[in-house]
């Protein structure tokens, strides 16, 4: 093309060893922190570990536990906490890692009393927790059946 010039682009730039060390260290470090939350096997870790809900697929032919905590309140009524940061301060991730640890001690079902409490204190009072696992059952891929519910812990709230 005539008229046009083409400039040259000056040299790349070279990385230096501080640059070089500086990488090499971000990268083992986040290295390591996966390793440990995989050896851990717990959500707790995340990012730097498992997410353990999105880590496989559902076979055709399976059962699929959701765990779940229903609440009586002082005002009579039963009612299904909201497993979440603004609802009882509690994520139901944190729950369902703890399943096996909540059903050997209730009594840490308090501290989902104590959040729904504190972040709620106009609303009714948590004054009994069950923590629940729904199972459903897939056959061929479809849902067969309303789902079956357990009752793992029940634990009556400290006041």
């Amino acid at each position: 093309m005539a008229g046009v010039t083409v400039r040259e682009r000056p040299e790349d730039a070279r990385l230096g060893r501080a640059g070089k060390a500086v990488r090499v260290l971000v990268a083992v470090a986040g290295i390591g922190l996966l390793i440990n939350g995989s050896v851990r096997a717990s959500d707790d870790a995340w990012p730097f570990g498992p997410m353990s809900q999105y880590a496989m697929s559902v076979p055709d032919d399976a059962k699929i536990d959701y765990t779940r905590i229903s609440a009586v309140t002082d005002a009579g009524t039963t009612v299904d906490v909201p497993l979440n940061i603004e609802g009882a301060g509690v994520a139901r991730a944190e729950i369902e890692a703890r399943t096996g640890e909540i059903v050997k001690n209730p009594s840490l079902l308090q501290q989902v009393a104590d959040g729904w409490a504190r972040k709620h204190p106009d609303k009714p009072k948590y004054v009994k927790l069950e923590l629940i696992r729904d199972t459903t059952q897939l056959v061929k891929g479809r849902v067969e059946g309303p789902p079956t519910s357990q009752v793992l812990a029940t634990w009556e709230v400290r006041r």
